[in-house]
């Protein structure tokens, strides 16, 4: 921050909007952090200098505090009591329980847009932001034809629940492809346990890795392998 600060100073020199003598612009510096940890750098960058300067240097040192604004301090609750665009968008960055929670919040920021008086800019701003906040997030959503979020968010709300469905059947077939290796993983340690008459913990471990395809060619070996080792290894 004490970087940007003073690279943004330079830079007004540098292109004559202003001089030593006419005095430099204030600069406000903020952080807004979105991630899941909990915010937890110094905020000035005094506080980053160790060891701690005796008392004659400290007057010499730089000094430049940046206000924080960190979404995941912010409950549902205090949202709904701020009713502005950028509430609204922390609401959507922070509706991470399923698509159900994620179009509750589209609603939330439609209906504030909708009541701001510069309402056509607004929206054009916010939906540029959430066609890019979907695609890092990895949605499968074409949103390509979304250009208003206020005119358009019917069909937000089907990409959405597209989306839904997709991942619900990719979460069943997933299920079930886990099923089946563990069940193959079984029926081998069935057949180990039969042939050798024992199951180390070593040969559990590579069941427990192994994928359907080294499982099966397991169970053609075991029936000319003499030990384990020269069965899975």
């Amino acid at each position: 921050m004490m970087h940007y600060a003073a690279g943004f100073h330079d830079h007004l020199i540098k292109n004559g909007e202003t001089t030593a003598r006419k005095g430099l612009p204030p600069v406000f510096p903020m952080v807004l952090y979105n991630g899941s940890k909990p915010w937890a750098a110094r905020q000035d960058v005094f506080d980053m200098i160790a060891p701690r300067p005796p008392g004659l240097l400290q007057p010499y040192q730089p000094h430049l505090r940046y206000y924080l604004v960190d979404e995941g301090r912010y409950s549902d609750e205090d949202l709904a009591e701020r009713n502005s665009v950028l509430s609204g968008i922390f609401g959507i960055e922070k509706a991470r329980e399923g698509r159900e929670a994620l179009q509750k919040a589209v609603d939330r920021i439609v209906a504030i847009i909708q009541a701001d008086p510069d309402k056509d800019r607004i929206d054009r701003i916010v939906t540029r932001w959430i066609k890019r906040h979907f695609e890092r997030l990895g949605a499968k959503v074409d949103l390509t034809e979304l250009n208003s979020l206020v005119e358009d968010r019917n069909m937000l709300a089907d990409n959405l629940e597209n989306w839904a469905k997709r991942e619900r059947q990719e979460g069943r077939r997933e299920g079930r492809q886990e099923g089946e290796v563990k069940g193959e993983a079984k029926l081998l340690k069935t057949m180990i346990v039969s042939k050798y008459g024992e199951c180390p913990e070593w040969v559990q471990e590579k069941l427990n890795e192994a994928d359907s395809e080294q499982l099966g060619a397991w169970g053609q070996k075991i029936f000319q392998a003499s030990t384990l080792e020269g069965l899975l290894l």
